[in-house]
């Protein structure tokens, strides 16, 4: 069967089982027969590649010979052809056997490298860095199993704490400072630390196999590996113990996967068709587990997911159930298997940490019933006259209705009515009828009753009156205080009326009568017909900074809703109906984390001194400062020449896109030697990735920084690798690898420039300034020396250096053993 051809392409070429290869793009990359190693066919060559494999050939030439072994004229004519054709598939096999073993050794070699930049001085500094104190204080309560909340999923910070839970790591430590000591108390800093830059370095040899994977050139997969190598924002931010460094590692690793996927779309529904679609789903759930920014490595394979599946649906030779096989088993790889990933992780999540914990005021009750130490017992349903009840507020985070024997500063100077979020002898009042008269009857709280909470501890009852509250100073909220004495029976500005406004659709009785969880009511003053209420505002110093408590004007639902949670009324008889809290189930956990986490992180609002907008983080108008200590500085800070370099070749690949079009529209097409289509889908790719992680960030209002654009500068920086290898196209390829080193060099060069800020070195106060290249820089000159002279023999910094050796002698498994001293010698000190 004679072989196909388009125009020659200088990489990938694949067959079309088992009649002939079509050199022509069939997916959004270039493809191959057997694997996924690029391969350079010279042209001399194209003029004999066939569709055969040589097992093919060998089955034609058995087809044409006779009984006797004899061959057929026909067949003569042909085994010129078919030998020269059958040395070109051996040629190709070799020339793919030493491709796979150059890029090995490179990508080992560009570990190896990686790991010296990342580990380089890793145990510097010997203290709490920025986000550390974060995330290593989630270590230390995982640790603790006591329940805390973040408004990131639980994958990396689990990770983190497994490390540091093998390390050794004392929970009592709480890294609740920057710049608290490691050393003092032996926190295992340098181990957490080393997993981290683990992670992060691996994006290096995964950076040089994804754009050898999408069929790119050695030179340009190693300009895109060693920028994100030498990237001075990425080295810092691996080094230290952050939840970045798993993040990006899972989504190069996924970004990995896809593109092998892609690399498949010849031979569906085969082994290694289904084992790159199942890793790639693998990794959006672990990407997305670490870090909600994984939804947009989601979104981008979900783009390119959906292109594929319109090309195929585009296809008329690929009948209608085929077509839906292929829908089918995506949504489970891409949609089914993350999700389940990301519920395991939860899942793992609660288990790991049964116990009450500093988290807990962000839960609902039901929640909190089923951690260990916050559980309540049984309680009283009806409630009457004279019980004593705990007051819930239902709309915010707030807890209790309490108070306590300090006064307010200002206004009435009466005693302060708080919310207070735990569970406390202070919270506890009695309801007690409208007129001083006792009756020995039991008798229930009902709707529209006027009642009068009695504050048992302090003996003072709840109170309001026409008086501007401490916080809230406008003339639509009064002031509540708890005001009386023992033996007072008070006045009218403790009448309170009970308004039942909502109930438990399976305890009818609770819609016109007080029951305990079941009805959810308002208490309106009876005097100015304002309603009691809360709201997420805390008061100062002086009121402890529980939270306010006010009566408002024409309030509306839910701000002053309350319910009761626990009774007590020795009256009730010993049999009387108990009710508690339904404990949810671990789908009803889940919804309801994830919904914390969200509108936590949607209030993350407050300003920060080195936040940052998207708009400047393609730029790099400014970093964050990490820490600064004796002298020394760690500022996050990008690589200028990686960052720029990656912004350049977005706007150039927009520009050449639309100039394309509009050439096209006028009947100008150019095909780049047939390759305009495969640069095309592989930068489109990449373009997808890097725009769906930054744009989003447009439309956030929480708190950002520039490290949120690290994973965006990931497909920049791979987008930079493909202009280069286009750029360079027509190089020979030793031209090709040194215009490659040259570019290696520029940014190595960068990268030294900016080394004190990176690892906290030392640096002069006038190559600090000089370094500054844009004047929104703001890391901080002075607190370099003016010499670097100062930095060494002097008092000032032998501690720190003796630091160093204990954290290194630490990790070794020797806390005698001798290390060298500063200027030679030896020098034995013990921890």
């Amino acid at each position: 069967m004679a072989a196909k051809h388009s125009a020659p392409l200088q990489r990938h070429l694949y067959y079309e089982p088992p009649a002939a290869v079509d050199y022509t793009v069939k997916s959004s990359y270039i493809t191959r027969p057997d694997d996924h190693t690029p391969v350079s066919i010279g042209a001399d060559e194209h003029a004999y590649a066939s569709a055969t494999r040589p097992d093919f050939f060998r089955q034609r030439r058995a087809k044409h010979m006779g009984a006797e072994g004899e061959e057929s004229d026909d067949v003569d004519l042909s085994i010129d052809y078919d030998s020269k054709v059958y040395k070109v598939e051996q040629k190709r096999q070799v020339a793919k056997k030493a491709a796979r073993t150059r890029d090995w050794r490179i990508v080992a070699a560009l570990t190896l490298w990686a790991s010296y930049i990342r580990f380089w001085k890793i145990w510097q500094p010997s203290s709490v860095v920025f986000d550390e104190v974060h995330f290593g204080g989630f270590a230390s309560k995982y640790i603790k199993t006591r329940f805390f909340m973040d408004v990131h999923p639980p994958l990396a910070k689990m990770l983190i704490a497994l490390v540091a839970k093998l390390s050794g790591l004392d929970s009592s430590f709480d890294f609740k400072d920057i710049g608290m000591d490691y050393i003092e108390p032996g926190v295992p800093y340098v181990p957490i630390r080393v997993f981290c830059a683990l992670t992060g370095l691996l994006v290096v040899p995964i950076a040089y196999m994804t754009m050898r994977g999408a069929g790119h050139s050695v030179p340009a997969a190693l300009v895109a590996a060693l920028m994100v190598c030498y990237e001075n924002g990425l080295v810092t931010n691996n080094r230290l113990i952050l939840l970045d460094p798993p993040l990006l590692f899972f989504t190069a690793a996924t970004t990995l996967m896809w593109i092998n996927f892609h690399n498949q779309q010849h031979k569906p529904f085969q082994k290694w068709w289904y084992i790159w679609l199942v890793m790639t789903g693998l990794g959006l759930g672990l990407t997305v587990s670490c870090k909600w920014v994984g939804l947009f490595t989601i979104a981008t394979v979900g783009v390119s997911t959906v292109k594929n599946l319109w090309e195929i649906w585009g296809d008329t030779q690929v009948p209608v159930h085929t077509f839906l096989r292929h829908f089918a088993i995506r949504a489970v790889c891409l949609i089914v298997l993350p999700m389940a990933i990301y519920m395991l992780m939860f899942q793992i999540h609660f288990h790991s940490l049964p116990n009450s914990g500093e988290g807990d005021g962000f839960m609902s009750p039901e929640f909190q019933q089923t951690l260990d130490g916050h559980s309540m017992a049984d309680t009283p349903i009806d409630i009457a006259y004279g019980s004593k009840v705990y007051i819930r507020h239902i709309a915010t985070q707030g807890g209790y209705l309490h108070s306590h024997p300090h006064a307010y500063p200002g206004g009435s100077k009466q005693q302060q009515v708080t919310l207070y979020p735990h569970r406390d002898d202070n919270n506890w009042w009695i309801i007690q009828k409208k007129d001083s008269e006792e009756t020995s009857a039991m008798e229930h709280v009902k709707h529209g009753d006027i009642i009068r909470l009695l504050h048992e501890s302090t003996e003072t009852r709840l109170h309001s009156h026409d008086k501007r509250p401490p916080m809230t100073d406008v003339d639509y909220h009064n002031e509540v205080s708890a005001y009386g004495y023992p033996g007072f029976d008070g006045d009218a500005n403790d009448y309170w009326r009970v308004e039942i406004v909502d109930h438990d659709r399976e305890d009818e009785v609770a819609k016109d009568r007080l029951r305990t969880l079941h009805s959810k009511f308002r208490l309106v003053h009876e005097m100015s017909g304002c309603a009691l209420f809360s709201h997420s505002v805390k008061l100062p110093d002086w009121g402890y900074g529980q939270q306010e408590v006010t009566c408002i004007k024409n309030g509306k639902l839910p701000k002053t809703v309350w319910y009761i949670e626990l009774t007590e009324n020795e009256q009730l008889p010993s049999d009387v109906e108990k009710v508690n809290y339904k404990r949810p189930g671990f789908l009803s956990k889940f919804i309801e984390l994830n919904k914390v986490m969200w509108n936590t992180n949607q209030g993350l609002t407050a300003s920060h001194p080195y936040d940052s907008r998207p708009e400047s983080w393609p730029m790099l108008r400014r970093g964050i400062n990490f820490w600064g200590k004796d002298h020394r500085h760690i500022y996050l800070l990008g690589n200028p020449l990686v960052f720029w370099g990656s912004t350049a070749a977005v706007v150039a690949y927009l520009v050449l896109k639309i100039t394309f079009l509009l050439l096209d529209k006028r009947g100008y097409r150019t095909e780049f030697r047939g390759l305009r289509h495969f640069y095309e889908e592989s930068a489109g790719f990449f373009l997808a990735g890097w725009f769906l992680h930054y744009f989003p960030f447009f439309l956030m209002g929480r708190q950002l920084f520039l490290h949120h654009y690290m994973p965006a500068l990931y497909f920049g920086i791979l987008l930079f690798g493909i202009g280069f290898d286009l750029i360079t196209i027509r190089l020979v390829t030793r031209k090709r690898m040194m215009v490659a080193i040259m570019v290696i060099l520029c940014v190595i060069c960068v990268y030294r420039r900016f080394i004190p800020i990176t690892y906290g070195e030392p640096w002069t106060k006038n190559s600090c300034e000089s370094a500054k290249w844009r004047s929104t820089w703001d890391f901080d000159c002075n607190q370099f020396h003016d010499d670097l002279s100062a930095y060494y023999g002097t008092q000032e910094n032998i501690p720190a250096f003796e630091k160093a050796q204990n954290a290194l002698r630490s990790y070794l498994g020797n806390k005698d053993r001798e290390l060298p001293a500063r200027g030679g010698g030896s020098s034995k000190s013990r921890l």
